[in-house]
């Protein structure tokens, strides 16, 4: 036992049951869900359970049983009715989420047979998918619950495997014996590390007696990922989960009695009897707990995770963090008392300790929860607070006051003075306004404490007050007949509902005289949906080890900008396994190599000048080895000044990259002279992680003839990668040789970076003739290869009183990071959509693309459409707002022919057929008078709607990347293999490629093949990127198809009654070659920028998306209600995919635009390295109601099948929600007599929503009582 092995990464792979994916090591993804069950012998069952196998030591799983993914089902058995309902429904695309996902739903019902929808809600919080936006996952897995409605006819139930709990797996009777056994101490020697499970209570305490500074674990969600991300190591571990009497639930009359070994969803449920036990009145602290859980990690976790005294202590990053808010120690007083056995984990005592929860038996006694993080759920909180009253008998006079608060302090903190000098008096209005000062005065954030964010948490320490006041007022309404609380603060104090996201679909159906058996224009399923629900689909990290495999370790900078002195890795290559150290001086090609005239160096040799950036390498015989001695190589700086990060800083410094881009038309100085009114402001929006769920890396294998090499890589752009390793190793393309087979997401990540990674293993391996493996983990992903760019817009605008935009200057800023990598081109394209769909006469745009010292930002979907449009739309939504007119409408594009800003000839007419159907299927006009209405209603509570058009260019601008290359060949049984130059990343660009043969060759779809992406069989592939991957391989597969065709056309006419294989073999037989290549020569585009013209993309794809929200004004939190949108993706192909498309962009736009934020240091250190940081929008995040349609009798003449690209273009989107928000704060301010123009960035997170509602609590900490500190974060 090697640091306590965890089971997916050890056990799993090593069994070759890579089914269980790795996402994260901490828990804070699902990706490596499974089942574990064990034999309860108290209650004398088998109890079932969806655990992380990233933390579940092997060690723990002493008498348990695991179920995986390969042992539910299998294509080559029979599938398991959850693996088949998720792929027919269309919930896999880029299926590295899918295994955890059916494992989540399969412990579900073999725990309950027939759930209900809050129990799927419930039970898929802990997984995580940045592809589909979990709606099509949600509609496969409610099959199993009463709930029949189904999202139109993108799939049907016809046919499908009942469920039928009979033919599950038995616990192995072995293990029921083994378990009803007397236990034994059970002890697990390792090369670094200890374990013993101790036989029952007694020796346990024996054990810590004797070991006390020795860990004592249960769940593992504390250690665990310290241990998986930290390389803590501890020398002896005590393991207490085994133990039944730490397990032991009782109930006697009045209390109840918990084992400390219970798991957070075993207290739940103990929660919810109480409850019910008890009535609504009497249980209020159970209530409040309940509520508290639900919203604590995901379900895997709280399986694992047990309350102790140690979790129970309120901290910055603790995972039971408010629970302890509403333990209140002191309330021992009801006759009902709820009680946990606690075993300490650090500082153990002979004696159990007991902690008594009041459950509110009295009618004069209050309870409340309060919580807020920066997502919903599976996610710590921010601030958190349990307050407790108790009045006298009959009357308003506080007895008793009991407020306690989480997050504000490196401990659980009590406001105890005002808890004091509150007592003995009235709950009126005057007790909140000196309950307010007092909290103000006594909970203090100081401007240093971890985490930042001290203005709103110490806004949040008055708000939920505020809250809790409100609720008790409420209730002492109807005991003593006091002052009516206002109407309109009653929605405050309800929390937000989370729900499961449906939705309405609509699509073209192909016509009634098409072929039954032509494939193209049906919502078919992706071609490897049922191997990725079943766990067959194989990433790079699934390949079998080859003999003698190596694995890589990254060495990087810990200093922004430095002088590299010395590097020491002298004691990193003394330890054990470790078999060498490279570097520049390694490289046996160039180390330094011209991209557009701009060096990228692969490791830093003399200067580093970001932190993060790569300057060596740990090759080591295992994974665990090379990463605890890259930790181990010393290197010597000397800082180099200056170190900048931010746009701000690069300003100052005129920090740019070169070229710097301009578009411009009309006379924009007229255009100003002549307006009415002029407004300048600026827009910032920051950036984005990608955080696909397979982590970057690949595989290289070094042949033993000629320097040839072979690398199996996670890479968009095979061919980049093959030109890089190429130039690194000093070796020709043609002995380079990458294949792809799929990608656990892309979403442009892995384009450029996978390419540095890929060289840096091939050097690796070239210098040790071994193979070896690179594989990054999580935070180290995050910190090397970085994401989307921030952007700062700075703009004029001058328009008339009619709401007319005469002219618009706008200048962007793009944090570029150390190098250029694809910043220019990133630039241009927002530049390029800087108009969206709005004709304004004098337009200008100046394009900067800043030089600073981070990680070089990359591609990401949307390429920089996203930020030009975004800030275009931001100008607009000002305009509006101060002329109170449909300023959108007003200022489209309407004529037939128009022209862009860069004089590219285009028809609108299906982008105001967008427009027009979406105000209609979204019943927009109705729905603003129901919001206008709402906030006069309610003064806590707001909602906002937004809606916005959308034109986005398809294709590269670069003219020579649109082209597209396939290999079709078939054999003499008939069936057909296809290979092209497009990476299938979950887009489905392989199922439409099949359905495009299919149709052309007339055989079915299951006599066609892709096997992978080489560069073997299709030389010089362009990347899979721009929304362009399906027009440029249709098009050329369809040209290989068509080829075949022509040749066999004699054939055909000779012999009409020939079947598919008998025609084929008598081709064969004619020698007459079956085998034949595809090609598709792409438009020209370009840009003549001296000029500002140019036709820049092969066509447009457009849209239209209106979206609601509502949030809470006291906390800053929000809710996604409904998200209407109509997309013209022409004549679809395939409109289950373009849908899954349309739904997956989008719900990425709604982390874009509002949870998803990336955290530096002052010295430009990334912060948010993992989920727990860093958060994605979770199932709580989609809006209830998602409709999404696609526009009818739409076509397209430039691409395949009149079809529209369709990958990038809907992340936009999610601006509306940024919109909606600003709105719902308007509403807000103006209410309170203040401005409704205000500083507003993107993302729209709760500290920004809470602090931009201006009231009497944020304005308690006024400006010159701040004190000037080194700030916590920094805006990049």
């Amino acid at each position: 036992m090697k640091k306590q092995k965890k089971l997916c990464v050890l056990f799993l792979c090593s069994v070759g049951l890579t089914g269980t994916k790795y996402g994260c090591g901490g828990g804070g993804c699902g990706a490596c869900t499974v089942m574990v069950s064990r034999y309860n012998p108290i209650q004398d069952t088998v109890l079932h359970w969806s655990v992380n196998a990233c933390l579940q030591p092997i060690c723990s799983l002493h008498g348990a049983a695991v179920v995986t993914i390969e042992g539910i089902g299998s294509t080559k058995t029979k599938l398991h009715p959850v693996q088949e309902r998720i792929a027919k429904a269309h919930g896999s695309q880029c299926g590295f989420c899918t295994p955890g996902m059916v494992m989540s739903m399969y412990t579900l019902l073999r725990n309950n047979p027939q759930p209900t929808m809050e129990d799927i809600r419930e039970t898929l919080g802990g997984n995580l998918c940045r592809c589909t936006g979990y709606r099509p996952i949600i509609d496969g897995f409610k099959t199993f619950c009463d709930v029949r409605t189904i999202s139109g006819e993108l799939f049907s139930m016809d046919e499908v495997l009942p469920l039928d709990p009979t033919q599950d797996l038995i616990f192995p009777p072995e293990l029921l014996i083994m378990r009803k056994q007397k236990a034994e101490q059970l002890c697990f020697q390792g090369e670094k590390a200890r374990w013993i499970s101790p036989a029952d209570l007694k020796d346990l305490i024996k054990l810590k007696a004797e070991y006390s500074n020795a860990p004592l674990l249960v769940g593992n969600t504390t250690i665990g990922p310290k241990m998986n991300l930290k390389g803590t190591v501890h020398p002896l571990v005590i393991y207490g989960g085994s133990i039944p009497e730490l397990q032991a639930v009782k109930w006697r009359n009045n209390s109840v009695t918990v084992g400390a070994g219970c798991s957070l969803s075993v207290l739940k449920d103990i929660l919810l009897r109480g409850t019910e036990e008890l009535g609504p009145e009497k249980s209020r602290v159970y209530q409040a707990l309940v509520q508290t859980l639900q919203c604590l990690a995901g379900k895997q976790i709280r399986n694992m995770a047990v309350s102790n005294k140690n979790k129970l202590l309120l901290y910055y990053k603790t995972i039971q963090d408010s629970i302890n808010t509403l333990a209140l120690k002191d309330l021992k007083r009801a006759p009902h008392k709820f009680t946990f056995i606690l075993q300490l984990q650090y500082e153990f005592s002979l004696h159990s300790e007991k902690l008594n929860v009041n459950p509110c038996a009295f009618q004069w006694e209050f309870v409340s929860a309060f919580r807020q993080s920066q997502r919903r759920e599976f996610a710590f909180s921010i601030v958190n607070a349990g307050m407790r009253v108790v009045f006298r008998h009959n009357s308003n006079v506080v007895e008793n006051l009991d407020i306690f608060y989480g997050g504000v302090g490196p401990t659980l903190v009590k406001a105890r003075h005002t808890c004091k000098e509150l007592m003995g008096r009235k709950w009126d209005e005057k007790l909140l306004v000196e309950g307010t000062q007092l909290l103000e005065e006594e909970i203090s954030v100081p401007p240093t404490a971890p985490g930042g964010r001290e203005e709103y948490r110490k806004t949040l320490v008055l708000s939920f007050f505020f809250k809790f006041y409100m609720q008790v007022l409420l209730e002492l309404q109807q005991k003593v007949g006091m002052n009516d609380l206002p109407l309109e603060y009653l929605s405050a104090l309800k929390p937000f509902k989370n729900e499961v996201p449906q939705g309405n679909h609509s699509f073209q159906l192909v016509p009634e005289t098409q072929s039954s058996s032509d494939p193209v224009g049906r919502p078919n399923v992706h071609q490897a949906a049922l191997q990725q629900a079943t766990g067959e689909a194989v990433y790079y990290d699934d390949i079998p080890s080859v003999k003698g495999e190596l694995f890589v370790s990254m060495v990087t900078s810990t200093r922004a900008h430095a002088k590299i002195i010395f590097i020491d890795a002298s004691v990193a290559l003394a330890m054990s396994g470790v078999i060498t150290f490279i570097s520049a001086k390694d490289v046996p090609g160039q180390n330094r190599r011209l991209w557009f005239n701009n060096p990228e160096e692969l490791f830093a040799e003399e200067e580093v000048i970001c932190v993060g950036q790569i300057i060596g390498a740990i090759v080591a015989e295992t994974r665990e080895q090379a990463k605890r001695a890259a930790e181990q190589v010393a290197i010597t700086y000397q800082d180099i000044q200056p170190a900048f990060f931010t746009i701000e800083e690069a300003i100052e410094h005129q920090s740019f990259f070169d070229p710097k881009r301009k578009l411009e038309r009309g006379n924009v100085e007229e255009g100003f002279e002549k307006a009415d009114h002029i407004l300048e402001d600026e827009l910032y929006m920051g950036g984005q992680e990608h955080f696909y769920m397979e982590t970057q890396g690949l595989i290289a294998i070094p042949k033993a003839e000629a320097g040839e090499m072979e690398l199996y890589v996670a890479s968009q752009h095979a061919a980049y990668t093959q030109e890089v390793v190429g130039i690194t190793l000093g070796i020709d393309s043609n002995k380079i040789t990458c294949h792809v087979k799929r990608l656990g997401g892309g979403f442009g990540g892995k384009v450029m970076k996978i390419a540095s990674l890929s060289a840096i293993a091939a050097t690796a391996a070239y210098k040790t003739d071994r193979a070896v493996r690179c594989v990054l983990e999580r935070g180290d992903d995050m910190l090397i290869t970085s994401g989307r760019s921030p952007f700062l817009g700075k703009y004029k605008v001058g328009y008339m009183n009619d709401g007319t935009i005469l002219a618009a200057d706008i200048t962007y800023y793009s944090n570029g990071g150390c190098t250029l990598d694809e910043s220019s081109f990133i630039m241009e394209k927002a530049l390029l959509h800087m108009d969206n769909g709005y004709k304004i006469p004098n337009l200008r745009g100046h394009g900067l693309v800043c030089k600073t010292n981070l990680p070089s930002y990359t591609a990401f979907r949307g390429f920089g459409g996203p930020q030009g449009l975004t800030i275009i739309e931001g100008v607009l939504h000002e305009v509006a707002a101060r002329c109170g007119l449909p300023v959108r409408d007003i200022n489209m594009y309407k004529d037939e022919k128009c022209y862009t800003h860069h004089k590219q000839l285009f028809s609108p007419r299906d982008m105001v057929r967008c427009w027009n159907e979406c105000l209609e299927k979204s019943d927009y006009t109705h729905r603003c008078l129901s919001i206008e209405q709402f906030n006069a209603h309610n003064h806590w509570k707001k909602r906002g709607i937004s809606i916005v058009p959308l034109k986005f260019g398809i294709g590269f601008s670069k003219g020579f990347y649109n082209q597209g290359a396939a290999l079709v060949n078939i054999y003499k049984d008939g069936s057909v293999l296809i290979s092209h130059g497009g990476t299938e990343m979950g887009q489905g660009i392989n199922t439409k490629a099949i359905q495009i043969a299919s149709r052309i060759l007339k055989v079915p779809m299951s006599s066609i093949h892709i096997k992978e992406t080489c560069t073997g069989n299709v030389p010089n592939a362009a990347p899979s990127a721009a929304s362009f991957g399906t027009d440029a391989v249709g098009m050329s597969v369809k040209n290989g198809c068509e080829k075949l065709m022509r040749r066999l056309e004699p054939l055909i006419k000779k012999h009409p009654q020939y079947t598919w294989q008998q025609l084929v073999s008598k081709t064969y037989c004619q020698k007459i070659s079956l085998s034949a290549t595809g090609f598709f020569m792409g438009p020209h585009t370009s840009v003549d920028w001296e000029k500002s013209e140019g036709n820049a993309y092969y066509y447009f794809t457009f849209g239209a998306c209106c979206s609601e929200v509502e949030i809470d004004c006291l906390t800053g939190d929000h809710k996604n209600i409904r998200t209407d949108i109509v997309m013209d993706v022409g004549r679809s192909i395939n409109p289950a995919l373009d849908v899954g498309q349309v739904e997956g962009g989008f719900v990425q736009g709604i982390g874009l635009y509002t949870i998803e934020e990336l955290q530096f240091s002052p010295e430009g250190v990334l912060l948010t390295r993992g989920p727990s940081q860093y958060k994605i929008p979770a199932l709580c995040d989609v809006p209830p109601q998602l409709n999404v349609h696609l526009l009818r009798n739409a076509d397209n003449p430039h691409a395949i099948y009149s079809s529209k690209g369709i990958g990038e273009p809907p992340v936009f989107f999610g601006c509306t929600l940024f919109f909606a928000i600003k709105e719902a704060i308007a509403a807000a301010r103006r209410e309170r007599g203040l401005s409704d123009s205000f500083p507003f960035s993107s993302p729209a997170t709760a500290e920004k929503i809470r602090m931009a509602c201006e009231d009497c609590f944020t304005r308690m900490n006024p400006l010159d009582r701040k004190v000037k500190t080194k700030p916590w974060t920094i805006n990049v």
